[in-house]
């Protein structure tokens, strides 16, 4: 069965670091392309970030570039979003998900097929 499990959430400082964790098990990520989503309250839920593992290729959400880094490390089918600079409105559920993709640019949200449960990232004024 395929799964994906999130963590490394938690309560930081603004201008503190965070790296989150989305492992996959019962699948590769080979040729699929994994986002990172966030809930943030009173809104709805928004793309982060995302790799396609057949193209190699990152994309980033304009609230995050230049401070969020994502990133896979095959051997351990394990994809991470490294949070740098982080600020208040940063405040979110995050999750992970996955499909096999063989485009170059990121799924729409409704495409994706595999979904983490969440995880909380906090940040303190």
């Amino acid at each position: 069965e395929a799964q994906l499990v999130v963590s490394g959430g938690g309560l930081v400082e603004t201008g503190g670091s965070l790296r989150l964790s989305c492992v996959a098990s019962g699948f590769t990520f080979d040729d699929h392309a994994i986002g990172w989503f966030r809930l943030a309250s009173g809104k709805g839920r928004e793309g982060v970030s995302c790799i396609s593992r057949h193209y190699g290729t990152t994309h980033y959400s304009d609230f995050v570039k230049g401070r969020f880094t994502i990133s896979s490390d095959h051997a351990k089918n394990t994809i991470y979003l490294e949070m740098k600079n982080l600020l208040p409105e940063d405040t979110a559920i995050y999750s992970c998900a996955a499909v096999r993709w063989y485009g170059y640019a990121c799924p729409e949200e409704y495409e994706y097929s595999y979904w983490s449960q969440g995880t909380r990232v906090a940040v303190s004024p």
